[in-house]
């Protein structure tokens, strides 16, 4: 499904909370209870939230991530503003490597008009997206293609990326947890974007509110790692502290 203003609206204030009950999205969204049954359950029937008695909760599960096409439609607007600083910020003749991720996909189309950027990718989606841009040299690592979202993972993947040095990673990410931490769901992955960020003189990320406090099986990296944070809303606690002390350079994309 691709959710309609009301129900993101519910779906974005049950990720930043973590649970509602079912009557208090009614009186904070301003509709009636079974207008709120009815969104809760569509969105809980295609994976997006979870339901218990009275109420409805976030997924908890650290081992999965939402499938790519309900990822596309998540938060696209937050994106869309996230891909456009970091495109503000990106230099051209630079050299650059994307990651796999939906907000990495944003990106590359907020880079259509920049020239000579030298771009290495283990996702195909951003391959695609930057070869219309005739002033951009698309690379592309070799590995294993998952079908679920173009993503290339592997031993060859991380062989290949490891040839290079590049000026700036740009890497999405699905989880930042309360510890400073990084994680995603898929080892092989994990793999991979942990030889990118070893492989570039800045690592740049770009993340949505809602992957803050969202928990995820695999350690990627931790907050010390990255260069600049490009975000769509002000940074839950204890971010702020987190950030700080690491030394993390933030920019909110604000509407």
């Amino acid at each position: 499904m691709n959710p309609n203003p009301r129900q993101l609206l519910l779906l974005h204030a049950v990720q930043a909370q973590g649970s509602f009950t079912v009557d208090q999205l009614a009186e904070k969204l301003g509709v009636t209870l079974q207008t709120v049954r009815r969104d809760v359950q569509r969105l809980a029937d295609d994976g997006l939230l979870t339901r218990f008695h009275g109420g409805v909760r976030v997924p908890s599960s650290t081992i999965e991530n939402i499938a790519h096409p309900q990822r596309e439609n998540l938060h696209a607007e937050g994106k869309a503003r996230i891909a456009r600083a970091v495109a503000a910020e990106v230099p051209n003749d630079c050299s650059l490597i994307l990651n796999i991720g939906t907000t990495t996909e944003a990106i590359a189309k907020a880079l259509l008009q920049h020239k000579g950027l030298r771009v290495i990718t283990n996702n195909l989606n951003v391959a695609t997206i930057l070869c219309a841009n005739p002033q951009c040299e698309v690379i592309i690592a070799g590995g294993v293609v998952r079908g679920r979202d173009r993503g290339v993972v592997g031993e060859a993947a991380i062989d290949f990326i490891r040839q290079f040095k590049v000026d700036i990673a740009l890497i999405g990410i699905s989880a930042i947890e309360s510890d400073g931490t990084l994680r995603d769901f898929d080892y092989r992955e994990v793999k991979v974007s942990q030889a990118i960020i070893s492989h570039a003189r800045e690592v740049w990320m770009a993340a949505d509110s809602s992957k803050f406090n969202r928990p995820a099986m695999v350690e990627v990296a931790s907050l010390s790692q990255i260069d600049r944070l490009f975000t769509d809303a002000p940074v839950p606690e204890p971010f702020t502290a987190l950030l700080r002390d690491a030394q993390v350079r933030c920019h909110i994309a604000t509407p």
